[in-house]
């Protein structure tokens, strides 16, 4: 049996939920009380973002640096060469999306100790459309040497990333989104930069998920459940270093592995499971995210659902998954 503690009330009629920029708010701050190294910036988005909580209890350790992303990008890693341990945040439509080549060559390149915060990633951002909509910035960053990549499920394990990834010696992405979503782990339960974690065991299929999709695949594989299909549910908070072990042992044991993203599949998440798999071992997957287009106003979770990312479109699309793909045996 799994010993990943969840939260009892993620398949009640009203879970809780918050949005995971709130605990990096939280974490933030805490990570501030911990090391008077810890710093803030930010492109003009401080409550957006959350960092306003780290701002008010540190105001001489926050630096505003107006809508210029590149340069937000620059003086981050010129604080980090000073020896401090800046968290640089924005919308993740404009930080990675319009700096990429500053943290590139000012961040990463050099092995600096910044921490890139993409907010608003993903879906839901709703009625700011697809303009702020940002999917492909896990392909971006996770392509990019010597940057870890980290994709919290929940708000707090967000809290937990943040304050760990203050603690880190490298450069380092964290993709917070702007919505609610459910709240599907605990305080007790464990985060690791690099672990994968097994939440619900199964021997049907591997739903692997990262970010917020995570609660949407344990209550699609609950759905799963009742047409008679196990569903084993692995959370894989860090795209990169990717935890193979742990994702490799669970596919070899169901044969079949379908991956979970509110981002582009090509080149994102979706993308590093078929590189795995075209390495390790041949078996069948099915990658559910955003599936070369862009995204489109409304509200929220409506264009979540819309987009395929909710818990009945998983379980839909993994039950006519499996129906249609034997599953893998070690040896074929």
């Amino acid at each position: 049996m799994t010993q990943y503690p969840l939260n009892t009330k993620l398949y009640s009629d009203d879970p809780d939920v918050e949005p995971t920029r709130t605990g990096f708010g939280r974490g933030l701050k805490v990570a501030g009380e911990t090391n008077t190294a810890v710093v803030g910036l930010c492109a003009d988005l401080v409550e957006s973002v959350q960092m306003h909580v780290f701002a008010e209890a540190f105001p001489e350790r926050y630096i505003e640096i107006g809508v210029a992303e590149q340069n937000l990008a620059a003086v981050a890693a010129g604080l980090a060469r000073a020896g401090k341990i800046p968290f640089a945040a924005s919308y993740a439509a404009f930080s990675p999306g319009r700096n990429w080549e500053q943290i590139k060559t000012m961040t990463a390149l050099n092995e600096l100790p910044v921490k890139m915060v993409g907010a608003h990633a993903g879906s839901t951002v709703g009625p700011d459309g697809a303009t702020h909509q940002m999917f492909e910035d896990i392909a971006m960053m996770r392509v990019m040497p010597n940057m870890t990549v980290v994709c919290p499920g929940d708000s707090v394990e967000a809290e937990k990333a943040t304050i760990a990834l203050a603690e880190h010696p490298g450069a380092c992405y964290l993709r917070i989104a702007r919505e609610k979503t459910p709240i599907f782990s605990t305080h007790e339960s464990p985060f690791e930069i690099g672990k994968a974690y097994v939440l619900r065991e199964g021997n049907d299929v591997t739903i692997l998920s990262t970010g917020i999709e995570t609660p949407y695949a344990l209550k699609a594989a609950q759905a799963l459940a009742k047409d008679g299909i196990d569903a084993e549910v692995v959370h894989v908070p860090t795209v990169k270093p990717l935890d193979t072990k742990t994702i490799l042992m669970s596919i070899k044991k169901t044969g079949r592995a379908v991956s979970c993203e509110d981002a582009q599949a090509a080149g994102g998440f979706g993308g590093v499971i078929a590189e795995l798999l075209c390495d390790e071992m041949p078996a069948p997957l099915l990658r559910i995210g955003i599936d070369d287009r862009y995204g489109e106003s409304g509200a929220p979770l409506e264009v979540h659902q819309k987009l395929g990312l909710a818990d009945d479109s998983i379980a839909t699309r993994t039950k006519e998954f499996v129906a249609s793909r034997p599953q893998y045996k070690p040896g074929f």
